[in-house]
Protein backbone atom coordinates (compact mmCIF):
# COMPACT_ATOMS: atom_id res chain seq x y z
CA UNK A 1 0.00 0.00 0.00
CA UNK A 2 1.57 3.63 -1.22
CA UNK A 3 1.68 6.02 1.80
CA UNK A 4 -1.40 8.63 0.37
CA UNK A 5 -3.64 5.36 0.41
CA UNK A 6 -2.36 4.63 4.26
CA UNK A 7 -2.81 8.07 5.63
CA UNK A 8 -6.39 7.99 3.57
CA UNK A 9 -7.28 5.00 4.91
CA UNK A 10 -6.31 5.54 8.22
CA UNK A 11 -8.24 9.40 8.19
CA UNK A 12 -11.47 7.37 6.87
CA UNK A 13 -11.00 5.40 9.96
CA UNK A 14 -10.52 7.90 12.37
CA UNK A 15 -13.66 9.69 10.82
CA UNK A 16 -15.73 7.14 11.40
CA UNK A 17 -15.04 6.16 15.06
CA UNK A 18 -15.56 10.04 15.58
CA UNK A 19 -18.82 9.70 14.03
CA UNK A 20 -19.65 6.94 16.39
CA UNK A 21 -18.43 8.90 19.31
CA UNK A 22 -20.86 11.79 19.10
CA UNK A 23 -24.27 9.93 19.81
CA UNK A 24 -22.39 8.45 23.08
CA UNK A 25 -21.27 12.44 23.93
CA UNK A 26 -24.94 13.51 23.69
CA UNK A 27 -26.44 10.82 25.63
CA UNK A 28 -23.99 11.43 28.41
CA UNK A 29 -24.73 15.09 28.26
CA UNK A 30 -28.55 15.21 27.69
CA UNK A 31 -29.36 12.13 30.72
CA UNK A 32 -26.54 12.21 32.88
CA UNK A 33 -25.09 16.19 32.74
CA UNK A 34 -21.63 14.59 31.98
CA UNK A 35 -19.73 17.09 29.85
CA UNK A 36 -17.09 14.91 27.37
CA UNK A 37 -13.63 16.82 26.98
CA UNK A 38 -10.08 16.37 25.92
CA UNK A 39 -7.77 18.09 27.81
CA UNK A 40 -10.43 20.62 29.25
CA UNK A 41 -12.02 21.15 25.89
CA UNK A 42 -15.40 20.40 25.40
CA UNK A 43 -16.84 17.57 22.47
CA UNK A 44 -20.45 18.21 23.34
CA UNK A 45 -22.23 19.53 20.09
CA UNK A 46 -18.86 19.38 18.11
CA UNK A 47 -18.53 18.26 14.51
CA UNK A 48 -16.46 15.00 13.42
CA UNK A 49 -13.63 17.28 12.23
CA UNK A 50 -13.94 19.28 15.53
CA UNK A 51 -13.30 16.17 17.27
CA UNK A 52 -10.52 14.76 15.31
CA UNK A 53 -8.59 18.61 15.61
CA UNK A 54 -9.39 18.36 19.25
CA UNK A 55 -7.34 15.46 19.61
CA UNK A 56 -4.39 16.32 17.56
CA UNK A 57 -4.44 19.81 19.15
CA UNK A 58 -2.91 17.65 22.02
CA UNK A 59 0.22 17.00 20.20
CA UNK A 60 1.20 20.46 20.29
CA UNK A 61 1.13 20.83 24.21
CA UNK A 62 1.78 17.15 25.70
CA UNK A 63 4.96 15.57 25.99
CA UNK A 64 5.52 11.76 25.34
CA UNK A 65 2.97 11.27 22.68
CA UNK A 66 3.66 9.49 18.72
CA UNK A 67 3.90 11.66 15.95
CA UNK A 68 0.25 11.73 15.56
CA UNK A 69 -0.71 12.77 18.79
CA UNK A 70 -3.96 11.87 20.75
CA UNK A 71 -6.06 9.85 18.49
CA UNK A 72 -9.86 9.31 18.55
CA UNK A 73 -8.42 5.28 18.42
CA UNK A 74 -7.27 5.80 21.67
CA UNK A 75 -9.91 7.79 23.46
CA UNK A 76 -12.73 6.01 22.27
CA UNK A 77 -12.57 2.75 24.03
CA UNK A 78 -12.77 5.02 27.37
CA UNK A 79 -15.85 6.52 26.02
CA UNK A 80 -16.87 3.27 25.21
CA UNK A 81 -16.57 1.94 29.10
CA UNK A 82 -17.87 5.33 30.55
CA UNK A 83 -20.72 5.24 28.79
CA UNK A 84 -21.73 1.96 30.77
CA UNK A 85 -21.37 2.93 33.45
CA UNK A 86 -23.94 4.67 36.50
CA UNK A 87 -22.20 8.35 36.46
CA UNK A 88 -23.04 11.29 38.32
CA UNK A 89 -22.79 14.74 36.78
CA UNK A 90 -19.14 15.80 35.86
CA UNK A 91 -16.82 17.04 33.54
CA UNK A 92 -15.38 13.87 31.91
CA UNK A 93 -11.61 14.25 30.22
CA UNK A 94 -11.27 11.43 27.78
CA UNK A 95 -8.13 12.47 26.15
CA UNK A 96 -6.31 12.59 29.77
CA UNK A 97 -7.76 9.32 30.55
CA UNK A 98 -6.79 7.84 26.87
CA UNK A 99 -2.96 9.19 28.51
CA UNK A 100 -2.88 7.85 31.73
CA UNK A 101 -4.21 4.59 30.06
CA UNK A 102 -1.35 4.69 27.66
CA UNK A 103 0.99 5.44 30.67
CA UNK A 104 -0.46 2.90 33.16
CA UNK A 105 2.02 -0.45 33.13
CA UNK A 106 -0.27 -2.80 35.36
CA UNK A 107 -1.84 -4.72 32.05
CA UNK A 108 -5.44 -3.67 33.46
CA UNK A 109 -7.78 -3.96 30.58
CA UNK A 110 -9.80 -0.78 29.48
CA UNK A 111 -12.79 -1.78 31.14
CA UNK A 112 -10.92 -2.25 34.89
CA UNK A 113 -8.68 1.13 34.16
CA UNK A 114 -11.79 2.57 33.51
CA UNK A 115 -14.07 1.51 36.33
CA UNK A 116 -10.82 2.08 38.75
CA UNK A 117 -10.30 6.09 37.42
CA UNK A 118 -14.30 6.66 37.44
CA UNK A 119 -14.77 4.83 41.06
CA UNK A 120 -15.91 8.13 42.59
CA UNK A 121 -17.80 9.28 39.83
CA UNK A 122 -20.13 6.52 40.27
CA UNK A 123 -20.74 5.90 43.83
CA UNK A 124 -19.97 9.54 45.32
CA UNK A 125 -22.43 11.04 42.64
CA UNK A 126 -22.08 14.68 42.49
CA UNK A 127 -25.85 15.74 43.45
CA UNK A 128 -27.71 18.19 41.43
CA UNK A 129 -28.47 21.27 42.82
CA UNK A 130 -31.70 21.81 40.79
CA UNK A 131 -32.61 24.32 38.22
CA UNK A 132 -31.10 27.85 38.55
CA UNK A 133 -33.37 30.54 36.83
CA UNK A 134 -31.11 33.17 35.18
CA UNK A 135 -31.57 36.64 34.00
CA UNK A 136 -29.76 38.77 31.34
CA UNK A 137 -30.08 42.33 32.30
CA UNK A 138 -28.75 44.29 28.74
CA UNK A 139 -28.65 42.19 25.63
CA UNK A 140 -25.07 43.80 23.98
CA UNK A 141 -22.02 42.00 23.12
CA UNK A 142 -21.70 40.08 26.28
CA UNK A 143 -25.28 39.52 27.17
CA UNK A 144 -25.79 37.94 23.85
CA UNK A 145 -23.01 35.56 24.17
CA UNK A 146 -23.60 34.30 27.65
CA UNK A 147 -27.41 33.59 25.89
CA UNK A 148 -25.15 31.39 23.51
CA UNK A 149 -23.52 29.85 26.38
CA UNK A 150 -26.70 29.31 28.67
CA UNK A 151 -28.54 27.42 25.91
CA UNK A 152 -25.95 25.45 24.78
CA UNK A 153 -25.02 24.59 28.08
CA UNK A 154 -28.98 23.12 28.88
CA UNK A 155 -27.83 19.80 29.06
CA UNK A 156 -30.43 18.00 30.62
CA UNK A 157 -32.01 20.89 31.90
CA UNK A 158 -31.53 20.58 35.61
CA UNK A 159 -28.70 23.68 35.63
CA UNK A 160 -28.98 27.07 34.71
CA UNK A 161 -32.16 27.94 32.40
CA UNK A 162 -31.92 31.16 30.40
CA UNK A 163 -35.48 32.13 31.95
CA UNK A 164 -35.73 36.06 30.39
CA UNK A 165 -33.68 38.94 29.20
CA UNK A 166 -34.60 42.28 30.03
CA UNK A 167 -33.77 45.54 27.56
CA UNK A 168 -35.42 49.27 26.73
CA UNK A 169 -37.65 48.59 23.88
CA UNK A 170 -36.93 50.23 20.64
CA UNK A 171 -39.66 50.49 18.71
CA UNK A 172 -41.60 48.13 15.82
CA UNK A 173 -39.51 44.64 14.86
CA UNK A 174 -37.58 45.12 18.16
CA UNK A 175 -38.13 41.19 18.95
CA UNK A 176 -37.29 40.09 15.36
CA UNK A 177 -34.08 42.77 15.79
CA UNK A 178 -33.10 40.90 19.22
CA UNK A 179 -33.75 37.27 17.53
CA UNK A 180 -31.29 38.64 14.59
CA UNK A 181 -28.80 39.74 16.49
CA UNK A 182 -28.60 36.40 18.46
CA UNK A 183 -28.68 34.28 15.60
CA UNK A 184 -25.98 36.15 13.51
CA UNK A 185 -22.77 37.38 14.95
CA UNK A 186 -20.18 38.76 12.40
CA UNK A 187 -17.61 37.97 14.71
CA UNK A 188 -18.44 34.22 16.65
CA UNK A 189 -20.89 33.31 13.52
CA UNK A 190 -23.98 31.77 12.95
CA UNK A 191 -25.55 30.76 16.74
CA UNK A 192 -25.18 26.64 16.82
CA UNK A 193 -29.57 26.16 16.06
CA UNK A 194 -32.62 27.41 16.15
CA UNK A 195 -34.44 30.51 16.68
CA UNK A 196 -38.25 31.39 16.91
CA UNK A 197 -40.27 34.61 17.61
CA UNK A 198 -43.32 33.92 19.58
CA UNK A 199 -44.35 37.87 18.98
CA UNK A 200 -47.44 37.26 21.23
CA UNK A 201 -45.72 36.44 24.16
CA UNK A 202 -42.43 38.56 23.59
CA UNK A 203 -40.44 35.37 23.63
CA UNK A 204 -37.63 33.83 21.90
CA UNK A 205 -37.76 29.74 21.52
CA UNK A 206 -33.91 28.86 21.10
CA UNK A 207 -33.49 25.44 20.76
CA UNK A 208 -35.76 24.37 22.66
CA UNK A 209 -35.13 27.16 25.82
CA UNK A 210 -37.93 29.62 26.11
CA UNK A 211 -36.57 32.73 26.84
CA UNK A 212 -39.11 35.83 28.15
CA UNK A 213 -38.01 39.29 26.62
CA UNK A 214 -39.15 41.83 29.44
CA UNK A 215 -39.10 45.72 28.29
CA UNK A 216 -37.88 48.14 30.80
CA UNK A 217 -36.22 51.40 31.31
CA UNK A 218 -36.31 50.77 35.26
CA UNK A 219 -34.06 48.31 37.23
CA UNK A 220 -36.29 48.23 40.41
CA UNK A 221 -39.58 47.86 39.16
CA UNK A 222 -39.37 44.57 37.38
CA UNK A 223 -41.62 41.34 38.89
CA UNK A 224 -39.73 38.49 37.51
CA UNK A 225 -42.43 36.16 39.62
CA UNK A 226 -45.23 37.09 37.05
CA UNK A 227 -42.83 35.66 34.77
CA UNK A 228 -42.73 32.43 36.40
CA UNK A 229 -38.89 33.12 37.81
CA UNK A 230 -37.91 32.24 41.17
CA UNK A 231 -34.73 32.80 43.36
CA UNK A 232 -32.92 33.80 39.87
CA UNK A 233 -29.46 35.06 39.16
CA UNK A 234 -29.30 38.59 37.42
CA UNK A 235 -26.55 39.55 35.32
CA UNK A 236 -26.29 42.72 34.47
CA UNK A 237 -24.34 43.43 30.90
CA UNK A 238 -25.33 47.06 30.67
CA UNK A 239 -22.38 48.63 32.90
CA UNK A 240 -24.43 51.51 34.10
CA UNK A 241 -24.45 50.65 37.78
CA UNK A 242 -21.03 49.38 39.13
CA UNK A 243 -21.44 49.99 42.97
CA UNK A 244 -23.80 48.12 45.56
CA UNK A 245 -26.02 50.70 45.57
CA UNK A 246 -26.71 50.90 41.84
CA UNK A 247 -26.76 47.07 41.25
CA UNK A 248 -29.46 46.97 44.91
CA UNK A 249 -31.86 48.13 42.49
CA UNK A 250 -32.25 44.24 41.12
CA UNK A 251 -32.67 43.23 44.35
CA UNK A 252 -35.84 44.61 45.61
CA UNK A 253 -37.45 43.31 42.53
CA UNK A 254 -39.14 39.64 43.15
CA UNK A 255 -38.19 36.67 41.58
CA UNK A 256 -34.02 37.82 41.86
CA UNK A 257 -31.79 36.59 44.83
CA UNK A 258 -28.03 37.66 43.48
CA UNK A 259 -26.76 39.80 41.13
CA UNK A 260 -23.68 38.92 38.77
CA UNK A 261 -21.99 42.43 36.86
CA UNK A 262 -20.19 41.60 34.04
CA UNK A 263 -17.45 44.47 34.69
CA UNK A 264 -14.86 46.03 37.03
CA UNK A 265 -16.84 46.73 40.27
CA UNK A 266 -16.81 49.81 42.78
CA UNK A 267 -16.40 50.21 46.28
CA UNK A 268 -16.63 47.21 48.91
CA UNK A 269 -17.89 44.79 45.99
CA UNK A 270 -15.55 41.74 45.24
CA UNK A 271 -13.88 41.52 41.83
CA UNK A 272 -13.94 37.84 41.35
CA UNK A 273 -11.11 36.04 38.27
CA UNK A 274 -12.14 32.31 38.09
CA UNK A 275 -9.48 30.32 39.05
CA UNK A 276 -7.79 32.24 41.09
CA UNK A 277 -10.14 34.20 43.92
CA UNK A 278 -13.68 32.51 43.66
CA UNK A 279 -12.95 31.16 46.65
CA UNK A 280 -13.88 34.61 48.38
CA UNK A 281 -17.29 34.14 47.17
CA UNK A 282 -19.31 33.68 50.12
CA UNK A 283 -23.42 32.52 50.00
CA UNK A 284 -23.73 35.58 51.82
CA UNK A 285 -22.75 37.20 48.77
CA UNK A 286 -26.09 39.19 47.22
CA UNK A 287 -23.81 41.40 44.15
CA UNK A 288 -20.74 40.01 42.66
CA UNK A 289 -18.62 41.69 39.82
CA UNK A 290 -16.36 39.37 37.33
CA UNK A 291 -14.13 42.25 36.79
CA UNK A 292 -13.07 43.13 33.35
CA UNK A 293 -11.70 40.63 30.04
CA UNK A 294 -8.75 42.32 30.87
CA UNK A 295 -8.26 41.21 34.29
CA UNK A 296 -9.32 37.69 34.00
CA UNK A 297 -6.75 37.77 31.26
CA UNK A 298 -3.58 38.94 33.16
CA UNK A 299 -4.13 37.69 36.63
CA UNK A 300 -4.25 33.84 36.17
CA UNK A 301 -1.10 33.84 34.22
CA UNK A 302 0.52 36.48 36.79
CA UNK A 303 -0.80 34.13 39.50
CA UNK A 304 0.96 31.34 38.31
CA UNK A 305 4.56 33.33 37.64
CA UNK A 306 4.14 34.56 41.44
CA UNK A 307 3.39 30.95 42.53
CA UNK A 308 6.51 29.73 40.88
CA UNK A 309 9.43 32.50 40.60
CA UNK A 310 7.58 35.46 42.63
CA UNK A 311 7.15 39.18 40.62
CA UNK A 312 9.13 42.15 41.89
CA UNK A 313 7.35 44.71 39.49
CA UNK A 314 5.58 44.83 36.24
CA UNK A 315 4.19 46.58 33.72
CA UNK A 316 1.52 44.94 31.92
CA UNK A 317 0.43 46.77 28.35
CA UNK A 318 -3.20 45.76 26.51
CA UNK A 319 -3.33 46.00 22.83
CA UNK A 320 -6.84 45.79 23.05
CA UNK A 321 -9.94 45.30 20.19
CA UNK A 322 -12.13 48.58 19.82
CA UNK A 323 -15.11 48.27 21.77
CA UNK A 324 -18.62 50.06 21.64
CA UNK A 325 -17.97 53.32 23.68
CA UNK A 326 -15.71 54.15 20.65
CA UNK A 327 -16.63 56.08 17.57
CA UNK A 328 -16.92 55.06 14.26
CA UNK A 329 -15.60 58.47 13.23
CA UNK A 330 -14.43 61.42 14.85
CA UNK A 331 -16.90 63.08 17.31
CA UNK A 332 -17.05 64.24 20.94
CA UNK A 333 -16.55 61.50 23.54
CA UNK A 334 -16.16 62.31 27.48
CA UNK A 335 -12.88 60.32 27.60
CA UNK A 336 -9.36 61.39 26.15
CA UNK A 337 -8.74 60.29 22.52
CA UNK A 338 -11.31 57.81 22.78
CA UNK A 339 -13.72 60.46 20.41
CA UNK A 340 -11.61 59.69 17.69
CA UNK A 341 -12.64 57.01 14.74
CA UNK A 342 -12.09 53.48 15.95
CA UNK A 343 -11.52 51.83 12.96
CA UNK A 344 -8.92 54.28 11.91
CA UNK A 345 -6.77 54.56 14.66
CA UNK A 346 -4.44 53.19 16.97
CA UNK A 347 -5.68 55.17 20.70
CA UNK A 348 -3.54 55.42 23.66
CA UNK A 349 -5.92 55.37 26.62
CA UNK A 350 -5.84 54.17 30.18
CA UNK A 351 -6.43 50.86 31.83
CA UNK A 352 -7.79 50.05 35.19
CA UNK A 353 -6.68 46.06 34.57
CA UNK A 354 -3.52 46.33 36.32
CA UNK A 355 -5.06 48.15 39.57
CA UNK A 356 -8.03 45.35 39.71
CA UNK A 357 -5.42 42.81 39.08
CA UNK A 358 -3.92 43.95 42.66
CA UNK A 359 -7.27 43.43 44.14
CA UNK A 360 -7.52 39.29 42.74
CA UNK A 361 -3.98 38.87 43.68
CA UNK A 362 -2.99 40.98 46.95
CA UNK A 363 0.24 39.92 46.73
CA UNK A 364 0.77 42.44 43.65
CA UNK A 365 -0.66 45.15 45.18
CA UNK A 366 1.79 48.21 44.37
CA UNK A 367 3.65 46.07 41.60
CA UNK A 368 1.54 46.93 38.73
CA UNK A 369 1.40 49.78 36.06
CA UNK A 370 -0.59 49.56 33.26
CA UNK A 371 -1.51 50.89 30.12
CA UNK A 372 -3.96 50.03 26.89
CA UNK A 373 -3.84 50.69 22.85
CA UNK A 374 -7.14 50.38 20.89
CA UNK A 375 -6.96 48.81 17.78
CA UNK A 376 -8.82 48.54 14.55
CA UNK A 377 -9.73 45.06 15.27
CA UNK A 378 -13.26 43.82 16.60
CA UNK A 379 -12.13 41.49 18.87
CA UNK A 380 -9.15 39.48 20.08
CA UNK A 381 -6.49 41.40 22.38
CA UNK A 382 -3.28 41.05 24.08
CA UNK A 383 -1.73 41.73 27.22
CA UNK A 384 1.86 42.13 26.99
CA UNK A 385 3.17 41.15 30.74
CA UNK A 386 6.66 42.87 31.27
CA UNK A 387 7.90 41.38 34.67
CA UNK A 388 10.77 41.57 37.12
CA UNK A 389 11.00 38.24 38.79
CA UNK A 390 12.66 37.72 42.59
CA UNK A 391 14.16 34.33 40.95
CA UNK A 392 16.18 33.97 37.83
CA UNK A 393 15.16 31.49 35.11
CA UNK A 394 15.76 30.43 31.62
CA UNK A 395 13.37 30.37 28.59
CA UNK A 396 12.78 27.02 28.52
CA UNK A 397 12.43 26.46 31.89
CA UNK A 398 9.36 29.68 31.83
CA UNK A 399 7.72 27.57 28.53
CA UNK A 400 7.94 24.32 29.93
CA UNK A 401 6.21 25.88 33.31
CA UNK A 402 3.35 27.86 31.87
CA UNK A 403 2.51 24.81 29.33
CA UNK A 404 2.54 22.64 32.83
CA UNK A 405 0.00 25.22 33.93
CA UNK A 406 -2.09 24.91 30.83
CA UNK A 407 -2.75 21.15 31.13
CA UNK A 408 -2.51 20.07 34.51
CA UNK A 409 -2.84 23.00 37.31
CA UNK A 410 -5.86 24.29 38.67
CA UNK A 411 -5.36 27.10 36.34
CA UNK A 412 -6.10 25.01 33.11
CA UNK A 413 -9.00 26.41 32.65
CA UNK A 414 -7.99 30.03 32.63
CA UNK A 415 -4.60 29.51 31.05
CA UNK A 416 -4.04 28.07 27.61
CA UNK A 417 -0.68 27.83 25.88
CA UNK A 418 0.24 27.72 22.36
CA UNK A 419 3.17 27.22 20.41
CA UNK A 420 2.45 28.28 16.73
CA UNK A 421 5.31 30.25 15.16
CA UNK A 422 2.32 31.55 13.01
CA UNK A 423 -0.72 32.43 15.47
CA UNK A 424 -2.17 35.66 14.76
CA UNK A 425 -5.63 37.36 16.79
CA UNK A 426 -8.22 35.61 14.42
CA UNK A 427 -6.80 32.10 15.06
CA UNK A 428 -8.51 32.94 18.92
CA UNK A 429 -11.43 33.76 18.40
CA UNK A 430 -14.42 31.47 20.60
CA UNK A 431 -11.36 30.79 22.58
CA UNK A 432 -12.82 29.50 26.12
CA UNK A 433 -9.68 30.29 28.15
CA UNK A 434 -9.16 33.85 29.63
CA UNK A 435 -5.53 33.69 28.29
CA UNK A 436 -3.47 32.32 26.03
CA UNK A 437 0.83 32.14 26.08
CA UNK A 438 2.07 32.67 22.78
CA UNK A 439 4.89 30.85 23.65
CA UNK A 440 6.83 31.56 20.51
CA UNK A 441 7.29 35.33 21.65
CA UNK A 442 8.12 35.01 25.45
CA UNK A 443 11.64 36.68 26.27
CA UNK A 444 13.54 35.73 29.18
CA UNK A 445 16.99 37.33 30.48
CA UNK A 446 17.62 36.20 33.93
CA UNK A 447 14.85 37.67 36.19
CA UNK A 448 13.50 39.92 33.29
CA UNK A 449 10.78 38.09 32.03
CA UNK A 450 8.07 39.42 28.39
CA UNK A 451 5.21 37.49 28.08
CA UNK A 452 2.44 37.75 25.37
CA UNK A 453 -0.60 36.59 26.09
CA UNK A 454 -3.97 36.33 24.14
CA UNK A 455 -7.44 36.71 24.88
CA UNK A 456 -10.84 36.50 23.34
CA UNK A 457 -12.32 39.41 25.10
CA UNK A 458 -15.77 38.61 24.45
CA UNK A 459 -15.80 34.86 24.58
CA UNK A 460 -13.18 33.91 26.82
CA UNK A 461 -14.06 36.75 29.23
CA UNK A 462 -17.95 35.13 28.84
CA UNK A 463 -16.95 31.77 29.67
CA UNK A 464 -15.78 33.13 33.31
CA UNK A 465 -18.57 34.90 34.04
CA UNK A 466 -20.23 31.49 33.40
CA UNK A 467 -17.98 29.92 36.21
CA UNK A 468 -18.84 32.08 38.89
CA UNK A 469 -22.26 31.59 37.53
CA UNK A 470 -21.82 27.76 37.73
CA UNK A 471 -20.35 27.69 41.15
CA UNK A 472 -23.02 30.13 42.98
CA UNK A 473 -25.59 28.35 41.24
CA UNK A 474 -24.04 24.78 42.52
CA UNK A 475 -23.62 23.38 39.16
CA UNK A 476 -19.60 23.30 38.82
CA UNK A 477 -19.35 19.67 38.76
CA UNK A 478 -16.15 17.28 39.26
CA UNK A 479 -13.44 16.66 37.00
CA UNK A 480 -12.44 12.73 36.01
CA UNK A 481 -9.40 12.56 36.29
CA UNK A 482 -9.01 14.77 39.25
CA UNK A 483 -7.14 18.40 37.83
Amino acid sequence: MNKLEDHFGRWKNREEIAEAMIPMIGRLYREKNVATTVYSRSLVNKSVIQILKTHRFVKQIEDGLSDSGLSVVDSFPILQEAVKLDLGPCRLDIGKLAVEYKNDNRGLSVEDFVREALTEAVENKAKLAGTTDVVLYGFGRIGRILARLLIEKAGSGDGLRLKAIVVRESGKGDLQKRASLLRRDSVHGPFAGTIAVDEEDNALIANGNYIKVIYSNDPASVDYTQYGIENAVLIDNTGKWRDEEGLSQHLQCPGIARVMLTAPGKGSLKNIVHGVNNDMIDDSDKIISAASCTTNAIVPPLKAIEDKFGIEYGHVETVHSYTNDQNLLDNFHKGPRRGRAAPLNMVLTETGAATAAAKALPSLNGKLTGNSIRVPTPNVSMAILNLTLEKETSLEEMNEYLRWVSLHSPLQRQVDFVSSPDAVSTDFVGSRHASVIDAGATIVNGRHCVLYVWYDNEFGYSCQVLRILQQISGVEYPVYPAE
